[in-house]
């Protein structure tokens, strides 16, 4: 129980999920990791008070040895156990209580700072502002860059900070502590020895300062090709159905193959350097440990050094030159933990692309009323998407719209969910323009089905309560059975063995076929009951029959709600209040089906050339730059 409790009392010491008032770092890699270190300023303090502390022992356990030896040299063999004692026994009892006591003590406490508070909460508490940081980015952050690999740099950040931490403390103060008391040691027999210490440090130095910046260096290179890698193989295999289905896995073997090349041309320079370190630091040491035996041996035979101070000074110095080689040992995970570092800062020091402003309100709904006011909107390239559009949908309109891919229609609906900012002209609700309201409470009022229905590989039950997570259970059953999804939720099994809306997805959902998730995604809306409702292809994945016997459940859904509509299957919109044809980003045509086909325009052609119900693809969506 005591050691439970003592146990607790350093785990909660450090909270990993507290938020500092500004989540996001600087991109410099030092300025990086004191950005979290100040976070912990008392648990470093008191890991490098206690790693100094254990430093000490450890050179002190030397003198103890030395000095046991000139107390058995002053003992005949005769007296035994009760001479020893009679002759040095308080002497024998303070270095018996200081090896076992008092070195249990300080070991105990710095492991305990370090491996209770340091590693258990220090690094997840990097790695949690890292995430929520990097989750508030804008949609265009994520869509420029592997999912993977962005994954990587925010776990590996955590990682590398703690590690680089721990070894600095374990190894980099550790040696300057140990060092320091060797030299306060040897320079009580003989100032020359101290002297030949303090010269090896100060080659070290110099060997430090020519390879360390070099490493450093590489080790950059290098964690930037290893995360480049772990995108590609993350995106091969979250996408492995269709490179087996195009017989393309000695394509993406090369492409993978690449990866490891690029990643094997950075390593060599950096795995090269290490050797080069290792090396000279082996020819230094040696150099060194030879004159301080020669010093030790010609003082003996002065008759100036004992026999314990020879296997004391000797012990010492084969413990440093140890150390020394595993502190150059040691800048092979800490150049790489620097690297990885700076690596992860670029990334997760970028600010965020789209803020709320400081005065934004909370988005009031009376109408709602939505209203494009001269927007335009190119993707920053000048031209293209969206061009001085104006539009104005009513208060419980039902707006279908319409156009050839690459029209804008898609673009239209990202910059009314505010994934983008306009960069002319405004979008307004009820009056209130879309940058002066909090994201949050904008979405919040927008229910939406999307062509590319994607779920999270968790239960069903929490996939749908995205819409409502306060929603009840019968709520819950409700939206499903009105999106005609219950019968086939029932059913479900996962290889685990759990049932309904209990079983899990898949990643993206790929264990439910296309039609399955999108009636997923229809009874989330339906549950989340939006005052405002976006309909991007909804029943695109859905077959007939079942569209048939869910569409009079969209149009319940829509009941009430101001709605926007794209669809390439005009038939599905053909019923709504009006119907607005774009074209290169503008507006050309707007009113009901029937007097859209009588006008012979645009639509009029576009309704004349379908084939199986759906729109030809002239155009291709702008990229995103």
């Amino acid at each position: 129980m005591i050691i439970r409790a003592v146990l607790r009392l350093f785990e909660n010491w450090l909270n990993p999920f507290a938020l500092a008032a500004q989540l996001r770092p600087p991109g410099k890699a030092w300025a990086f990791v004191w950005f979290y270190v100040q976070q912990a300023k008392l648990a470093f303090f008191a890991m490098a008070l206690f790693g100094g502390a254990v430093a000490a022992m450890e050179a002190s356990m030397f003198w103890f040895v030395g000095r046991l030896v000139d107390l058995l040299d002053t003992v005949p063999k005769s007296v035994g156990w009760h001479g020893l004692f009679a002759m040095h026994g308080p002497e024998l009892l303070a270095i018996a209580a200081a090896v076992v006591g008092l070195r249990f003590l300080v070991i105990t406490i710095s492991a305990l700072v370090e491996e209770q508070v340091v590693v258990l909460n220090f690094f997840n508490l990097v790695r949690w502002q890292g995430h929520v940081h990097i989750s508030r980015q804008a949609l265009s952050f994520f869509q420029n860059d592997f999912a993977g690999r962005i994954v990587t740099k925010v776990w590996a950040g955590g990682q590398a900070v703690g590690d680089l931490l721990t070894s600095l403390l374990q190894v980099g103060w550790f040696m300057v502590i140990y060092t320091l008391s060797t030299m306060v040691l040897l320079a009580q027999l003989d100032w020359r020895l101290a002297a030949v210490i303090g010269l090896w440090v100060v080659l070290f130095v110099f060997m430090a300062r020519y390879f360390v910046p070099r490493i450093r260096f590489h080790a950059r290179e290098t964690a930037e090709a290893a995360s480049a890698l772990s995108g590609r193989m993350v995106d091969s295999y979250a996408n492995i159905q269709t490179l087996k289905l195009f017989a393309r896995e000695n394509q993406n073997d090369h492409y993978i193959r690449e990866g490891f090349e690029r990643f094997q041309a950075a390593q060599t320079p950096f795995t090269r350097l290490i050797t080069g370190v290792r090396a000279t630091h082996a020819l230094l040491s040696g150099l060194m440990v030879l004159v301080i035996a020669a010093l030790c041996i010609d003082r003996w035979f002065q008759g100036a050094m004992t026999a314990g101070g020879v296997a004391f000074t000797l012990g010492l110095v084969l413990r440093l030159s140890m150390l020394l080689n595993r502190m150059m040992t040691q800048l092979n995970s800490m150049m790489r933990n620097i690297g990885t570092i700076q690596n992860s800062a670029e990334l997760m020091s970028q600010p965020i692309g789209l803020l709320d402003q400081p005065d934004a309100t909370t988005l009031t709904i009376s109408g709602p009323h939505i209203r494009f006011e001269d927007v335009s909107f190119h993707y920053g390239k000048g031209k293209g998407a969206i061009d001085h559009l104006t539009l104005s949908i009513q208060p419980g309109e039902k707006v279908g719209v319409v156009g050839r891919s690459g029209a804008g229609k898609t673009t239209l609906v990202n910059l009314l969910l505010r994934f983008y900012d306009v960069e002319g002209g405004s979008i307004q609700i009820d009056g209130q323009d879309l940058r002066h309201v909090t994201q949050q409470s904008l979405r919040a009022n927008i229910g939406m089905v999307t062509q590319d229905t994607s779920l999270l590989h968790r239960s069903i039950r929490d996939n749908i309560l995205f819409g409502r997570d306060n929603a009840s259970e019968a709520q819950l059953r409700k939206a499903a059975e009105q999106a005609e999804a219950l019968d086939f939720i029932e059913k479900l099994v996962d290889q685990r063995g759990r049932k309904g809306f209990d079983a899990h997805v898949g990643e993206r959902g790929v264990k439910l076929s296309g039609g399955q998730r999108q009636r997923i995604a229809i009874a989330r809306v339906m549950l989340k009951n939006a005052p405002i409702l976006v309909l991007d292809e909804a029943t695109s994945a859905l077959d007939s029959e079942v569209e048939a016997a869910i569409q009079s459940n969209l149009e319940q859904l829509m009941h009430g709600k101001t709605v926007l509509a794209i669809a390439h299957r005009l038939s599905t919109i053909a019923s709504l209040d009006r119907l607005v044809v774009i074209d290169k980003g503008r507006i050309i045509e707007e009113g009901s089906h029937t007097e859209l086909v009588a006008r012979g325009g645009l639509y009029a052609e576009l309704w004349a050339r379908q084939s199986g119900g759906f729109l030809a693809d002239d155009v291709d969506e702008p990229l995103l730059s």
